[in-house]
Parts: C-alpha cells; structure tokens; sequence
C-alpha cells in the first residue's frame, strides 16, 4: 500500500490586502519585523504602540505607515482584515490575540504558535508572483532556508513576465478555447520567445512575441513522452519527467507506478491508469498502443508513465513501433531501473573491480525454456545477475543455475519495495534463494541480485534467507511426522 499524503494543519492561501488595513501590535524588534514583511504588500499598515523603537519609527516615517501612538485598546483592531501580537508582551499577546477572535479578525501572535490563526510564511516576491513557505511554525529557520534556495533559482525577469501575461489573460480567454489549446499558448509564452526577450529586457520585443503566439493557426501537435517512474520513491524521479508531468494533459499510467508519482502531475491533467500489473491487466498491449496513437493524433501531450526505467522490461520498444507507423512524435526519458535501487538499498558494487566487470538484466521466466538462455554462461563466468520479477520462480532460477555450474555458495541479495521506506532486505546464497517461494508475506515487487560482487554490500540492515529457509524445512518435516 501507498503511503498516505500527510495531512497540512495550516492550508496556505493568498489573502487580498490591496488598501486594506493590518494592524501591528508592538514596538520592537518582532512588530519591526513584521512591518518590513508587510510592506512587500499594498496593505495599509496600523503600527500600534506606546513605546516605539527608533528603528520602527524610522521605518513608519519612511513607508508612511499609520502610527497610533498610544497604549493598546481592541478598538484599534476595527476595521482590519489581519492582526499581528507582536508585542513581545506574552499577557499583552494574549489579550490581543482574544480581541482579534472576538472581532473575528485574523491574528498571528508571533513566536506564540498556540494562539496563532495563521502563521506568516518565508516569502520569495516576484511580483505580482509570490512563492510562500511555511512550516506551520515548526522551523522557521528552515523556511528561510528553503526561501533563499528558491530565490536563487527564480530570474528576477519573472516578475514582469507574469505581468505581461497578465496583459494577455483576456485576450488568450477570448481568442483560444479553453484546454489543450489554450495551455500551449501559456507553455509557449513562459518557455519560449516572450520569456527570452523579457529576460534580455526587451519587453516591447516580448509583446510582440506574444502577439504572434496568440495569433498563430497552426494546429496543436500531439507529443508521447515514454517516462520511467523510477522504482517507487517520488524523489528519485528525474527534473525532466517532472516538468513533462507537469506540461502533460494526460498520464498514462501503469499499476505499480505510485499515486504520489502521479499525482505531481498537473491537476487538472487526465489519468488513465492502465494496468499491466501481474494478474491484473486492465488494457492489453495493443491497446495501450491504440489509445497512444489517437491520443497523440488528437494533439495532446501525454505522458506515459513506466515504472522504472521504459526501455528495461517497459515493453517501451512495441509502443515506439506504434507510433513511429501512426506519425506520433516521441521521446523517451530514462528512469531509475530497479536494479540500481536495489543495489543502492544494499549499498551494493554491481560491477566490482576484479570479480564482476559484466552485468545481466533478466526476469525469472527466462529460464523457463528448455535450453539456458545465453546470460546464464555469464553468470558462471562472473557477470552480476539482476532477476526482476523473480519471487514466484525463484526455484527455478537457482535451481537450472546450479544445474549449470553456478556454485549454491554465490551471493545473493533480495529487495521487496526498493527505493520506499517500507523496504525490505534479504541475503544469502543462491542455494536460500528457493524459500522466497514460499514467502507470501512478500507482496512488493522483489527485485533479486546474484553474483560473487553481492559479497561486497552491506547486510547490516538485511534478514538472512537462511532463517527462513530453516524455518520451512522445519515446518515441512513437523507435518510429515504428523501424517
């Protein structure tokens, strides 16, 4: 089962304070503070206090904020749409904090998180956009910290960008339909022409552009982006699938690809979820292929989402195929294979200078032919062996690999849920592997590593496949001396 989205207890939102009046209570350092925060907003500020610092007043004569000179009454909350208790006073807080509910005002007591209604966040202004960062005060140091990583990552060209596009707004309303249409003028305005210009700070070069995308007739092209989702973690997803999702209008997902991982797509983009889970095949193949294919002719961007990497074991080449016959543009984005999570969980060398130079990915059913395939001689002749999918042949696999001359003593190392904190780590050796079999508590993907270089991981946090070995040896001669 997926992990369940933590729950916020402050929900964020933005409040109109456009001529509108905030009242701060206090003279020092805190109302100072939050009178500078203020003041990034056309909030008209109400500075109460009967002993203000020099900074603050210095600060009033400079901003032209209100000052009531006198000491605190609840009638100079009247009228204000937000209060600040930034007294330092906790009795003085408190009472504000009392006459602001009683008014049915907004109050944030600072410092004083249980007599907060709201908390103030870490503002990044690039007006008219605002990115604001909360913790609900539990780590304001933290929110700066994350308010200065962001801020360095944002132009400062993104202000008057949004601008123009605000200018536009009415006319894109009114000009393009609403959906697929109307999205590609906006993902064009803020990733194409108009951007670059603002940025080089033409920004009557950056209207025109912007004109001449409004004014374009060229039909919407529909564009598949085949995604590896990676092995479940959502932050082992790359930057590119990310801002794919985020452009997409629809996802295409397979089962095993994590509702977290869907969901950083946009919110209003579609999900298809499709299946392909074993057992559990809502669509078949060839009609994932189809449904591509008429998506991309009816000029979507979709993204199809691939748990792992789309070119390991995704079937990715059968929808390429597809729509290179049907004229559907593509592209493939590489995702993190689950055999490099599962290394990465055991801190495991697949590769290792002097025992293993060569490596094998394969699932469980290869072996089920008649003659070994090909890569079980590498894996006698020292290659690491990656078994995907393996738990329920497991037998098999170890046993036609010893059957070809790999010794029972080789290394193994199994992972159910690789990458996700309700991981789970076994070794042994290959002759353990046959009691995963048996193991029905192991409902996560398990991925299977073999090879003498499994000998280097570290199997501190990892259950011995011995044990349980054991244990069903055991049980099975229990019920023969039963019967």
């Amino acid at each position: 089962m997926p992990q369940a989205t933590p729950k916020l207890n402050a929900f964020p939102v933005f409040m109109r304070v456009e001529g509108e009046a905030v009242a701060i209570v206090g003279g020092g350092e805190e109302a100072l503070a939050k009178a500078r925060l203020l003041a990034q907003s056309s909030a008209v500020l109400r500075i109460v206090s009967d002993a203000a610092s020099a900074d603050l007043l210095a600060f009033i004569a400079e901003t032209g904020a209100t000052y009531i000179a006198d000491a605190y009454d609840a009638a100079h909350l009247a009228g204000a749409v937000m209060v600040f208790a930034a007294s330092g006073n906790e009795a003085l807080d408190r009472r504000v904090a009392g006459d602001a509910r009683r008014l049915g005002i907004p109050v944030n007591a600072v410092d004083r998180p249980e007599l907060c209604d709201f908390f103030t966040p870490a503002l990044v202004n690039r007006a008219p956009v605002a990115i604001a960062i909360g913790t609900e005060g539990a780590g304001p140091v933290l929110a700066q910290m994350l308010r200065s990583r962001i801020d360095r990552m944002l132009a400062p060209s993104l202000g008057p960008l949004a601008a123009l596009a605000a200018s536009f707004r009415g006319a894109a309303e009114k000009l393009l339909p609403k959906g697929n249409a109307r999205r590609r003028f906006w993902s064009d305005f803020f990733g194409g022409a108009p951007a670059r210009a603002v940025e080089a700070g033409e920004l009557s070069q950056a209207h025109d552009a912007a004109v001449g995308l409004l004014l374009s007739n060229e039909p919407a092209s529909g564009h598949i982006a085949l995604v590896g989702a990676g092995p479940g973690a959502e932050d082992l997803l790359t930057l590119r699938a990310h801002r794919l999702l985020m452009e997409a209008d629809v996802i295409v997902h397979d089962a095993l690809v994590p509702e977290a991982i869907v969901a950083m797509g946009r919110r209003d983009a579609e999900r298809l979820p499709v299946g392909k889970r074993k057992g559990c095949h809502s669509k078949s193949q060839a009609e994932i292929n189809t449904l591509l294919v008429e998506l991309g002719h009816a000029g979507k961007r979709v993204v199809r989402l691939k748990s792992g990497d789309p070119l390991v074991f995704g079937r990715a080449g059968e929808e390429m195929a597809a729509l290179r016959d049907a004229g559907v543009a593509y592209e493939v984005v590489p995702g993190v294979t689950a055999a490099f999570a599962a290394a990465a969980d055991f801190e495991l060398p697949l590769t290792l200078r002097g025992v293993s130079s060569s490596m094998v990915f394969t699932t469980g059913h290869d072996l089920k032919g008649n003659s070994l395939p090909d890569w079980a001689k590498l894996a006698i002749s020292g290659a690491t062996v990656a078994v995907y999918m393996g738990r329920s042949v497991a037998a098999e696999v170890a046993g036609r690999l010893i059957e070809a001359g790999l010794s029972p003593d080789t290394a193994v190392a199994v992972v159910e849920n690789a990458s996700l904190a309700n991981r789970r780590r076994f070794h042994g050796t290959l002759a353990d592997l046959p009691s995963l079999e048996a193991r029905a508590d192991l409902s996560g993907p398990v991925m299977t590593i073999i090879g003498d270089a499994v000998a280097g991981a570290n199997f501190e946090r990892s259950e011995p496949l011995a044990a349980h070995r054991q244990e069903s040896v055991a049980r099975a001669a229990a019920q023969g001396v039963s019967q």
